[in-house]
């Protein structure tokens, strides 16, 4: 386990998580305002297999872990975790029937106090500006507005959001 909220485990992904990993990443409004394709079965045991590989790479400074909750040990989504001591960043993704239940303000609440605690003293995040939802989260954490920009990857509208620990 890599930390815990009220409702919710953050662990290492693992090969069993395929299926659920790939319900994530195949769904076009899960994705809508972020990076990357919809994806296929394959890519996403591709992807699963690289990710799980990065943990014990030396000088990994991206990881993905997966959110699962607590009461059936369900996994519902994804948190990114960027540390490269520059920009660390923050992110999560869950599962479409997931939405609308609390999850993304207690995981963007546990991130923040699990980079506290591992010494980190600034985190970022980026959002596409029509993702209303998830600029409320970050204000609401006193995240504040550092740069907007038309994202290079996507070419939409973005936000640069930074909370100094």
């Amino acid at each position: 386990m890599i930390f815990e909220t009220e409702r919710l485990l953050i662990r290492k992904l693992t090969m069993f998580d395929l299926d659920s990993f790939f319900k994530l990443e195949s769904n076009p409004l899960v994705l809508k305002y972020a990076t990357g394709d919809i994806k296929t079965i394959i890519t996403c045991e591709k992807e699963l297999k690289n990710l799980i590989a990065r943990y014990e790479k030396r000088l990994n400074y991206f990881f993905i872990y997966a959110v699962e909750r607590k009461n059936d040990t369900v996994f519902i989504g994804t948190v990114a975790l960027v540390k490269d001591n520059i920009d660390d960043e923050i992110g999560y993704r869950f599962i479409e029937e997931y939405w609308g239940n609390g999850y993304a303000t207690e995981i963007c609440e546990g991130l923040i106090t699990y980079c506290r605690s591992v010494g980190m003293k600034k985190i970022v995040a980026y959002v596409v500006d029509a993702n209303i939802a998830s600029s409320k989260i970050l204000k609401r954490f006193n995240f504040v507005e550092v740069k907007k920009f038309i994202s290079e990857d996507i070419g939409l509208p973005e936000t640069k959001y930074e909370l100094l620990l």
